[in-house]
């Protein structure tokens, strides 16, 4: 039995796709297959269906699910303190954050955060959102900062993890110039839409929200990219329009280079949540979180 076969067992059961998970592993996908033949082997039984859509749990592995991710939690945990005893490792916080957030929001927070007390040391792991889950749920971080919306639940057992609403942000349909404010549905041509990958948290935002409105507007989809900040860069050079934060974007609203594609109707308010386990942490954590 290896740590990183449940690693590796984490991150299909929340892909549900052996090419993604094997991206996300930094693996081949024949080295990750082996690799999950291998767990099954070991434990005796299919963890998983495999079909031409993807890979889905069997009851054996829904079954194994929350104690292989609760498992892997608790081994980076003790590693990390048992550094941090020996004087090897700074009683430090370990973060995952979005790379929207980290860049605009984290760095203020912290300071705020600080005011309670001083923070010896903080490492931010920066990435995409199903990268980050994945380090929450293994447990290489304590927290994960990230953008979050009632009708996108965290794919993760709510029953795990504690969160608590950080601040708050909202997505906004911006271009170098306005497009089509008042046409829904009814425009002559599509309009040329900057989205984000399957791997963006903003994404599944924006895709939920599409999927709630009766009369969605016509898009085609030109660029996409699970980093706002490059649909931001996509979008000043006029190639289309994005939904993009406005904690990331509020500078070029401000200066005019950026104007709503769309009306105020189509705007996604969203909450920035910090998620981290039920299960104890460390005392520099557990003071962090409390002080919160």
């Amino acid at each position: 039995m290896e740590l990183v076969w449940l690693e590796d067992f984490n991150a299909l059961a929340q892909s549900g796709n052996f090419s993604r998970a094997a991206q996300t592993r930094h693996v081949t996908q024949p080295a990750f297959s082996r690799r999950i033949k291998a767990l099954e082997t070991w434990v005796g039984v299919d963890l998983f269906e495999r079909t031409t859509q993807g890979a889905t749990l069997t009851d054996a592995g829904r079954h194994m699910l929350g104690s292989a991710q609760d498992m892997t939690r608790r081994l980076y945990q003790m590693r990390q303190e048992a550094r941090e005893v020996a004087g090897k490792q700074a009683r430090s916080l370990h973060f995952a954050a979005t790379h929207s957030l980290s860049f605009t929001f984290f760095p203020g927070w912290v300071r705020a955060a600080e005011r309670s007390g001083p923070i010896e040391a903080i490492r931010l792991h920066s990435d995409n959102m199903r990268i980050c889950e994945q380090m929450l749920l293994g447990g290489e971080v304590q927290f994960l900062l990230c953008h979050q919306h009632p009708d996108v639940p965290p794919p993760f057992p709510a029953e795990s993890f504690y969160s608590k609403v950080v601040g708050h942000d909202v997505l906004i349909a911006l271009g170098a110039e306005p497009q089509a404010l008042n046409t829904p549905s009814g425009q002559a041509a599509p309009l040329s839409l900057l989205g984000y990958t399957a791997e963006s948290g903003l994404g599944r935002i924006v895709s939920a929200r599409l999927r709630r409105e009766p009369r969605p507007p016509s898009l085609q989809t030109v660029f996409s990219s699970h980093l706002a900040a490059v649909l931001l860069s996509m979008a000043l050079e006029g190639k289309g329009f994005a939904w993009l934060p406005n904690t990331l974007a509020e500078p070029e609203m401000t200066s005019g280079k950026l104007h709503r594609a769309l009306e105020e109707h189509w705007d996604i308010p969203m909450e920035i949540r910090l998620f981290r386990p039920t299960m104890t942490l460390s005392d520099i954590a557990e003071d962090f979180w409390a002080k919160l």
